[in-house]
């Protein structure tokens, strides 16, 4: 890649967005107002609004090794507390996607140095998970097992939160899994039981008994 050819790229970029619309940019200015906040994987290959087909300024971002939603990560609970908080979004995504290099190294018995206390949430998914994930025999089909197990818990991690409960009180914020299967470039729905999981863990987890 010619570093240069990223400014050229941009300049087209602006053009055929003022082609299109010659207030695009001074409506871009003029505020955002997202309806998802999107978590997913720093992957190169996974970006964001292209497989969603949308536009700047309709999806708010945080990226991560293996679209982790870490209690003590404050990148991550700074951004869910903005968008939810303050933008207000009705929607929070946790996306994966299949081949995830991050899974695959909580897969290795190997010490990844500065990477394992991250990589350790993964392997703590694999533990909660351990009996259904052994139970397959095919190396690649529990590795993208663990792959949608992993959002799983991240959506579950997302509802332990005082942000989305309180939203979901007050305006019915919902929590989804997906994965992206970068062999197709097809989107799945997980289909996470958000309701249910949430009476599941009120009993530890509720933050807003009153």
């Amino acid at each position: 890649m010619n570093i240069a050819d990223v400014f050229k790229n941009n300049e087209q970029w602006i053009a055929e967005k003022l082609k299109g619309n010659a207030g695009y940019f001074d409506d871009l200015a003029s505020g955002q107002n997202p309806e998802l906040l999107y978590i997913g994987c720093s992957d190169s290959r996974v970006t964001a609004e292209d497989i969603m087909g949308l536009q700047p300024g309709e999806a708010f971002v945080h990226r991560n090794i293996a679209n982790l939603v870490n209690n003590v990560d404050l990148s991550v609970m700074s951004v869910l507390n903005y968008a939810v908080r303050h933008l207000k979004v009705n929607h929070v995504v946790v996306c994966g996607h299949y081949n995830c290099g991050g899974v695959k190294a909580a897969m290795q018995p190997a010490d990844m140095g500065i990477l394992n206390p991250w990589l350790r949430n993964i392997r703590d998914v694999y533990r909660l998970h351990k009996e259904e994930l052994n139970g397959i025999t095919n190396e690649a089909l529990r590795y993208d097992r663990l792959v949608e197990l992993n959002v799983q818990e991240q959506c579950v991690n997302l509802i332990k939160t005082a942000a989305v409960q309180e939203a979901n009180k007050e305006r019915g914020l919902r929590v989804h899994g997906w994965v992206f299967d970068i062999r197709t470039g097809r989107l799945i729905d997980l289909n996470i039981d958000f309701d249910n999981i949430l009476k599941n863990i009120m009993e530890i987890y509720n933050l807003f008994n009153h």
